[in-house]
C-alpha cells in the first residue's frame, strides 16, 4: 500500500514570485501534482517546479473534480501542492476543501501566503493602522453573486471608520462608494490598486467623490483591491513603541 502524502495548501501570494513564503517555495519545488488556481495565481510561482510535476489549472474545473486528483494522487503516494492566490484563509475557498479531505481522512496543512490587501497597503506605502487614527481593519467585499450577510453589508461596516480593505468588487465600483457615502464624508481617500507586485500594477488614488470615475478611465474592471480610510492620508500620533518618554519591557523612558 503507497504511504499517505500530505496535502499542501499554499498560499502564493499576490503576484511577484519572490512573495511566495520559503516554505511554500520548498513545497511547490518538491511536489509531484500541482494544481493551481490559475485565473489569478502568477504562474512564474511554479516555474522551479520539478520537471516530473503533473500541473493541473484549476479554473476551469469543479471542487469535485479538485478533490478526486488530489485523491487520486494521494492514493498513488504523490505530493500535492494545492496553490492558491494571496491567502488561502481569504475568500479562497478551502475550507470546503478541507471538509472533504476530513471525509477521505487525507492529511493537509495550510502554509499562509502575502495577501492582496497587504501588497496594496506596500504598493501604497500606507501603515494601515495609525496611532490616534484607527487601530482596526476591516476585510470585506461587496455583496455579488455571493451573498453577504446583512449585518456585514459595506453601509454597516463603514460606520466604524476603521481602515478597509475591500476585495473581489472594483467592478461594482459604484456601488461600493453609494454604500460607503453612508458613513464616510465625499472626501475620504480611496485608493485602487490593480495587480499589486506585478509587473503591470496599476494604481489610481483619489477620494469618494471622484474615485469611480477614476477607476472607470484607468479600465480597471477585476483583480484589484480597494482601500479606504483616513490612514491614506491624515496626521497621525507617534507610535509609543519608539517614542523615547515611554517605557516598556525592553527600554526605560528618558527625561
Amino acid at each position: 500500500m503507497s504511504k499517505v502524502e500530505k496535502v499542501f495548501f499554499v498560499g502564493a501570494g499576490p503576484g511577484d514570485p519572490e512573495l511566495l513564503t520559503m516554505k511554500g517555495h520548498r513545497v511547490i519545488g518538491s511536489a509531484d501534482v500541482i494544481i493551481y488556481a490559475g485565473s489569478l495565481v502568477n504562474p512564474k510561482v511554479l516555474d522551479h517546479r520539478k520537471e516530473s510535476a503533473e500541473i493541473h489549472n484549476s479554473a476551469k474545473l469543479t471542487l469535485e473534480t479538485v478533490i478526486q486528483l488530489i485523491k487520486k494522487a494521494v492514493d498513488e503516494g504523490k505530493q500535492v501542492a494545492r496553490v492558491h492566490t494571496g491567502d488561502p484563509s481569504l475568500y479562497g475557498a478551502i475550507q470546503e476543501q478541507m471538509d472533504l479531505l476530513d471525509g477521505y481522512k487525507i492529511p493537509y496543512e495550510v502554509i499562509p501566503g502575502v495577501s492582496s490587501f497587504m501588497a496594496a497597503a506596500a504598493a501604497l506605502k500606507r501603515e494601515l493602522t495609525l496611532p490616534d487614527v484607527t487601530q482596526t481593519v476591516i476585510l470585506t467585499r461587496l455583496e455579488g453573486r455571493t451573498p453577504v450577510p446583512e449585518k456585514e453589508a459595506l453601509k454597516e461596516l463603514a460606520s466604524h471608520q476603521a481602515s478597509m480593505a475591500i476585495f473581489l468588487s472594483v467592478h461594482m465600483m459604484e456601488g461600493v462608494v453609494e454604500q460607503l457615502l453612508e458613513s464616510y464624508p465625499e472626501d475620504t481617500p480611496i485608493a485602487v490598486v490593480q495587480r499589486a507586485s506585478w509587473p503591470d500594477e496599476k494604481m489610481v488614488i483619489g477620494t469618494l467623490k471622484d474615485i469611480a470615475k477614476k477607476v472607470q478611465e484607468a479600465n480597471i474592471t477585476k483583480t484589484a483591491q480597494i482601500l479606504v480610510g483616513r490612514f491614506l492620508n491624515t496626521e497621525y500620533e507617534r507610535s509609543k513603541l519608539y517614542d523615547p518618554t515611554f517605557s516598556h519591557e525592553y527600554r526605560e523612558a528618558t527625561k
